[in-house]
């Protein structure tokens, strides 16, 4: 169970990374996968408006705290 929740991780990571560099300029590789969040998650929440950037890389932080967290646990 650990794989599939690492590559959530890294999914999540390349996502947040993607949305940030979009936000800043032009993203055009595997922009509608690696810019879902940016694109379709982001302008559905109204708080959020004006903290693009943050929101994203928040995501890429998170990212990274799941791939953390699933290394660390023990298979049984």
């Amino acid at each position: 169970m650990r794989k599939p929740i690492q590559l959530l991780g890294i999914v999540m990571v390349l996502q947040g990374i993607s949305g940030a560099v979009d936000h800043l300029a032009a993203q055009p590789l595997f922009g509608m996968f690696l810019n879902f969040f940016n694109r379709v998650v982001l302008p559905r929440f109204d708080a959020l408006t004006g903290y693009e950037l943050f929101a994203n890389l928040i995501l890429a932080a998170l990212g990274v705290v799941v791939v953390i967290a699933a290394e660390q646990t023990q298979p049984s």
